[in-house]
């Protein structure tokens, strides 16, 4: 049988606890996975050109126009870093609330040197980011899906290794948002959207970009993140609470009447099983004791319950 005790707020921690997950994929299963499920880890060229004048596509899983992949990226990641790989700060006037006459509006005064865009910098530290900006200059983009690196690439754990005649070598990650090759910055790392973008054409792809057409021994490496959050339960059975069984094998007959054993001051009925309800009484979760506990008549009983979701 069962007894009801409804919890309170205090009886209820949520704690969040950050975990990793490593991947190893090498070009064979960029699209299907160990597992055979779909894993789409796609690859993409840009081309600074016009979308008007180039329609040309590209992507092995999906398919998008290379002069939209140039712009997206330029756009998103390098907007900021156009004619500087440290960043073009413009000046800009800063508001100040209420600041007119007679604090009747608001007012500009002077101006601070500061980016014009977010371009989801991965470090507090100087970024390091050279964008082409020459008439048909390339791109390579590889794009891992989110269910792949959960809420983030974790820094320094992205490897791409590339096998192909005089281009062979790594790509790494330093932990701050650049791509390596060797002590060589071939380009950067979104780590919070699964993208390394490649934008130093000659250091580590060829000019003919015969790196990109051939998949020779390329393979992916990366650690994702996710963050897990358990919640912990905190079932408390005061001194005064819970002292009388409700089990029915303590009826003595059909009366009703219950054993004398179990009306005697030194009973005490034991817990072997703690259940969780809904505000409509549907059972969530069970939790069972490793062996029965009990209940005691002259201090409070706790029994923590962990669930991870």
């Amino acid at each position: 049988m069962s007894a009801w005790k409804q919890f309170l707020a205090s009886d209820i921690i949520v704690t969040p606890f950050t975990v990793n997950k490593s991947f190893n994929f090498p070009y064979s299963q960029w699209a299907t996975g160990s597992d055979n499920q779909l894993v789409g880890i796609d690859r993409f060229l840009g081309e600074n050109s016009s979308w008007f004048d180039n329609k040309s596509t590209t992507g092995t899983l999906t398919t998008q126009y290379q002069a939209l992949i140039y712009s997206s990226a330029k756009q998103l990641y390098y907007s900021n870093f156009l004619s500087s790989s440290t960043g073009d700060n413009v000046a800009q006037p800063v508001l100040f609330p209420g600041a007119g006459p007679s604090g009747s509006g608001d007012v500009l005064i002077g101006g601070v040197e500061s980016p014009l865009y977010d371009n989801f910098l991965q470090s507090t530290l100087v970024s390091n980011r050279f964008w082409p900006t020459a008439s048909n200059a390339n791109i390579l983009v590889l794009s891992v899906p989110s269910k792949l690196y959960g809420e983030y690439i974790v820094p320094s754990s992205f490897n791409w290794y590339c096998g192909v005649g005089g281009v062979e070598g790594a790509i790494v990650d330093d932990g701050q948002g650049n791509l390596l090759s060797g002590s060589t910055n071939v380009g950067n790392i979104i780590y919070t959207h699964g993208l390394a973008i490649l934008t130093t054409q000659g250091q580590i792809y060829n000019e003919d970009l015969s790196f990109w057409s051939q998949e020779t021994n390329m393979t992916c490496s990366f650690s994702s993140s996710m963050t897990i959050y358990e919640t912990q339960y905190k079932c408390t059975i005061r001194e005064s609470e819970f002292n009388f069984s409700l089990n029915p094998s303590l009826l003595s007959g059909s009366d009703g009447s219950v054993y004398s054993f179990a009306t005697a001051s030194y009973f005490s009925p034991y817990v072997t099983t703690v259940g969780l309800y809904d505000e409509l009484q549907n059972l969530l979760a069970v939790g069972k004791l490793a062996q029965p506990l009990p209940t005691s008549a002259t201090t409070d009983t706790t029994i923590l319950i962990n669930l991870d979701r």
